[in-house]
């Protein structure tokens, strides 16, 4: 199944005594380029963020966001700092007596001053806090990969139904480019005959130029090569791999393909043909570039 390589998914559990959100976004890109935003306490999750989300996509510029919050306390502790609070009880009173204010200071009071409280969080296993982040990030995955699979069906369909517009074009050109040839041989007699008067023309050498025409204006071998194409386009879409690559080669062969068959056109209709071919064959390289 194909995949957009536009897509998100997002998850926020609990884990390990931890409130853990993982959010995952990507746009088109030749490659796979990562970005992580993680907590500075937790930057050693980033590398390994990387490698598990590379196992299952290939292609997209991908910025993954994540947040770490402790949902208890257990491993936080909180101490008085002393030292700091018979500084300020201290000062407070000393300016008290100078300025000949009411001593309020109470410990409501004395709380709310800046560094009274020390809050130590003991040293998290590493090794603890990948396995919590990497099981949702592994679900913030799921959804991801779900809506990059819902749009590359969407494009997909989008792909198939313009492929069989474009056989549709392919068979018209083909059927127009023998009538075309005779076209020319009709032209190429009627106007000899004008020239001699209606005296007897060599027929042989109508027959020769018509030939000579026809080789230099063929686009039998476009055309088959353009139906194998379509069929190998095709195959590519039902695949399971990631085939953004292939589709992008093929495309170039599909453009390649019908320039030709534009140069060698001798017949406006074919002319018109291709135009609404090379349309097709536009928009159909839109959608590919951004398939994984």
């Amino acid at each position: 199944m194909i995949k957009s390589m536009t897509g998100f998914g997002r998850c926020l559990e609990t884990v390990g005594g931890k409130d853990i959100l993982v959010e995952i976004k990507s746009v088109n890109h030749r490659y796979y380029e990562f970005s992580a935003r993680v907590p500075r306490a937790y930057g050693y999750l980033e590398e390994k963020l990387k490698g598990f989300l590379q196992g299952r996509i290939s292609r997209g510029k991908v910025e993954v966001g994540v947040t770490v919050y402790n949902a208890s306390a257990e491993n936080e502790s909180i101490e008085v700092n002393r030292d700091v609070a018979k500084q300020y009880i201290s000062a407070l009173r000393s300016a008290n007596e100078e300025l000949g204010l009411t001593d309020d200071l109470t410990l409501s009071k004395l709380m709310r001053l800046p560094d009274i409280f020390n809050v130590r969080k003991a040293e998290d296993d590493e090794d603890a806090v990948w396995e919590s982040v990497k099981t949702v990030a592994g679900k913030a995955l799921d959804n991801f990969i779900a809506m990059r699979e819902a749009e590359g069906r969407k494009m997909r369909d989008d792909v198939l139904s313009r492929l069989e517009y474009i056989t549709e074009l392919v068979g018209k050109i083909e059927q127009k480019s023998p009538e075309t040839t005779e076209k020319y041989r009709k032209r190429l007699y009627d106007k000899l005959s004008d020239i001699l008067n209606d005296k007897n023309i060599d027929e042989q050498r109508i027959v020769t130029e018509a030939a000579i025409f026809s080789e230099k204006t063929a686009v039998d071998e476009e055309t088959v090569r353009l139906r194998s194409h379509i069929h190998q386009c095709r195959e590519l879409l039902d695949s399971d791999e990631a085939v953004g690559r292939k589709l992008d080669f093929l495309i170039q062969e599909f453009n390649r393909e019908a320039n030709t068959i534009g140069s060698k056109a001798q017949d406006i209709e074919i002319t018109k043909i291709v135009v609404e071919l090379k349309s097709e064959i536009e928009k159909i390289r839109e959608q590919i570039q951004n398939i994984e």
